[in-house]
């Protein structure tokens, strides 16, 4: 499966709650990796969905395409975490 089908079918299966504004949000995520107590910095998490597809949601500083060198597709963002952040994310979720 090439990366947008795998994309496009991850994206459906994340399951939704509704929120109070009425957007979609996503489940509640755990926080698995991250660098500080408070929150407001790079974090991995992941969904406490029953989900079988491993995704997971980074928190990082954002990184422009045109600074990246790399076409961006709209609705995808880029963002720079700590390599050493997603070795201990690795670790825990192994």
């Amino acid at each position: 499966m090439d990366y947008s089908s795998w994309m496009t079918t991850t994206s459906r299966e994340l399951p939704d709650t509704q929120s109070q504004t009425g957007r979609q949000t996503l489940t509640p995520l755990r926080a698995v990796a991250n660098r500080c107590q408070a929150g407001n910095c790079p974090t991995v998490y992941v969904s406490d969905s029953d989900s079988a597809s491993g995704t997971v949601v980074v928190q990082g500083y954002s990184v422009s395409g045109e600074r990246a060198g790399i076409d961006v597709p709209d609705g995808e963002m880029l963002v720079e975490i700590p390599v050493d952040l997603l070795i201990e994310a690795v670790r825990r979720l192994s």
